[in-house]
């Protein structure tokens, strides 16, 4: 039996060469090398501290999960983490 961190290894490889492989279909003037395979973000691109910033403290996205700022899946929001952490913790200890 495969161990739980050599399969999520394997799985990111296997996402990584279908992102690769999907931007070495298109004609070269069409890639964008950052898009979704199989519903999962990938990122190819050199990074910027703008989308880096925006991966992980961006207080105006609402979303906990962002797009991963280089490779394939996703980064923490840790703008939008901190507060719902501490609301779940005041929500528990009111209990």
């Amino acid at each position: 039996m495969m161990k739980p961190g050599r399969l999520i290894r394997t799985a990111v490889l296997l996402l990584a060469a279908a992102a690769l492989a999907q931007e070495l279909g298109k004609p070269e003037a069409e890639r964008t090398w950052h898009g979704r395979v199989l519903g999962v973000p990938y990122d190819f691109r050199w990074p910027t501290w703008q989308r880096i910033r925006d991966a992980y403290w961006n207080p105006g996205d609402p979303r906990i999960l962002t797009d991963r700022v280089v490779g394939v899946g996703w980064s923490v929001n840790i703008a939008q983490l901190i507060p719902r952490l501490r609301e779940a913790y005041v929500t528990l200890s009111d209990r």
